[in-house]
């Protein structure tokens, strides 16, 4: 074991091209975190929702400690980034029919399915539109596959299942068995189906693949939603989008006389063609749009011997603001964990990187707005970048930082994906500790933050999740963590900061890792690259000569 440590060490001391001792590192402590943690996590913030009073107290707050720590502005001479959005609140009426030859039946809104619009119309509807179930509602040309083939759905209803053809196969050879695609992804599903011209696209519920219950969605249900703005562009939107309970889907089906059991196993073959379903739906909706700008905040510290290049760390500052109470009664969706965490480890970064010696290369800090919307704030950045692309080294995200104690591994999201991985595990692997693949890789984390959006314009980004495997509990513990979380805090009012629950010794150690990497990078000549079968190869390739 020696041997391997000091192989490790002496590989990373060559690939740097430094001696680590001419860069001390700052050393994180519970004190770095906890102060940002708690006031970010509470009421005083109102569940940070853009275009609230609460989202002016945030970014007003991290400008303030940004220039209380002497960080530069990241902006020009602004700390802030503005981000044109439209805020659409979708009132769907209260049922929505379908109907067969012989039969009419009603659905119940928020019970049996969730719709809401990108549409800015006063009143969106939709009347005696036909249904076509089109299988995962995938065209992947690598796999073969196009659920489309052979079928107009221009001005139809798509019904597609969630996740994609390879989750519960084994098969990582067949859409990666178990981790999901982008394919699998329910913005894609949407996209895709807007490529084709649909009237709109129901997705078929089912917790296990989703990796989520139902209540999730629901809390899309007669609630804003924010969108990036798209006055002036020509872009088709369809008249809603949506989701439908596997009961209801189920009942679908059954008047359309086919077998669900029977679809699903069809779906997952390659020669699947779509099936028109015979049915007829009919809803309504009004809808109130606001058009407004929110703000992603930015901080940097230049670096002393190559300020053009750059390496940008990333967490999202909002959350879901103020909405339906919950059993006790809390309104106030405070997002402590998701991602009040994520952002004060942004805070305590910067503070470092502001503490130690002057880095080689420049280091910003974005922290950005609507990332429970669709990921816009970090979408905007990537498409009006401040920093060229070409310039930038490499994103590190953070979006939730263990509050389960100290763990001996990490959750790799995206393992396989990017050389950033190489260099997390040999800091890894100085303290003892190692990374792990998603242990919930149907959940698709790799396409559900911030670091997607600058991997989707090719630059290398690192995004970890804390562990499960546990110093003194075990893996068991962990996942019961895990677990407990999902069921009773995840997108909830009760994501309250509580340090009575909370144990931050394991936060510390990951914002140490996440500061090393991005130490080393900024103190190197290195870019680290996709790896070979990675999807966002070819694109940073096609700019970087």
């Amino acid at each position: 074991m020696k041997v391997r440590i000091l192989g490790a060490l002496l590989a990373v001391f060559v690939f740097w091209g430094c001696n680590p001792s001419e860069k001390p590192s700052y050393k994180f402590q519970i004190s770095d975190l906890e102060p940002q943690l708690s006031k970010l996590a509470s009421d005083e913030f109102m569940g940070r929702m853009p275009f609230t009073e609460g989202e002016k107290i945030t970014v007003d707050y991290l400008e303030s400690e940004f220039k209380t720590m002497g960080l530069e502005p990241g902006n020009g001479d602004s700390y802030f980034q503005d981000v044109s959005l439209v805020s659409i609140k979708t009132i769907p009426a209260a049922e929505m029919t379908v109907s067969s030859g012989n039969e009419t039946v009603s659905f119940e809104g928020l019970k049996d399915y969730v719709l809401w619009t990108q549409r800015t119309d006063s009143l969106v509807s939709f009347e005696n539109a036909e249904m076509v179930f089109a299988g995962f509602g995938i065209v992947a040309p690598e796999y073969g596959w196009d659920d489309y083939k052979n079928i107009d759905v221009n001005g139809k209803i798509v019904v597609v299942l969630v996740n994609d053809p390879g989750f519960g196969t084994e098969d990582e050879a067949f859409f990666k068995g178990n981790t999901m695609t982008y394919y699998g992804r329910w913005t894609y599903k949407y996209e895709e189906a807007i490529r084709k011209g649909a009237l709109g696209c129901l997705i078929v519920h089912n917790t296990i693949p989703a990796g989520y219950g139902f209540n999730v969605v629901q809390g899309k249900w007669n609630s804003p939603i924010l969108y990036l703005d798209g006055r002036g562009a020509d872009n088709y939107k369809p008249a809603f989008e949506g989701w439908v309970t596997l009961p209801t889907a189920n009942k679908l089906f059954e008047m359309s006389g086919l077998d669900g059991r029977e679809l699903l196993a069809k779906a997952r073959k390659a020669d699947f063609q779509a099936i028109p379903m015979n049915l007829k739906a009919s809803s309504s909706m009004n809808v109130v749009s606001e058009y407004n700008v929110s703000k992603n905040v930015i901080a940097k510290v230049t670096g002393s011997s190559k300020p053009e290049e750059v390496i940008v760390y990333t967490a999202h500052w909002d959350h879901f603001g103020i909405g339906a109470p919950d059993e006790t009664g809390d309104s106030i969706y405070n997002g402590a964990l998701d991602n009040a965490s994520g952002t004060a480890a942004l805070l305590a970064l910067a503070k470092a990187f502001k503490t130690d010696p002057q880095p080689k290369r420049t280091v910003v800090f974005l922290a950005v707005t609507a990332e429970e919307q669709g990921l816009w704030g970090s979408a905007y950045y990537a498409q009006h970048p401040i920093y060229p692309k070409e310039k930038t080294v490499a994103n590190i995200n953070m979006d939730g930082i263990n509050p389960y104690g100290k763990m001996k591994d990490v959750s790799l999201i995206g393992i396989g994906q990017s050389e950033m991985e190489d260099l997390l595990n040999v800091e890894l692997e100085k303290v003892g500790r190692y990374s792990a693949p998603d242990p919930t890789p149907s959940a698709g984390y790799y396409f559900r933050s911030d670091h997607f959006n600058f991997a989707k314009i090719g630059v290398p980004a690192l995004y970890f999740s804390n562990g499960i495997d546990h110093f003194e509990k075990g893996k068991e513990y962990g996942k019961e963590m895990e677990e407990e979380y999902v069921q009773k805090y995840y997108h909830n009012p009760s994501d309250e900061y509580d340090p009575t629950r909370w144990n931050l010794e394991g936060a510390v150690d990951d914002v140490q890792l996440l500061y090393e990497v991005g130490k080393n990078l900024a103190n190197s000549d290195t870019w680290p690259k996709w790896k070979p079968n990675s999807e966002f190869r070819a694109i940073r390739e096609s700019y970087m000569k």
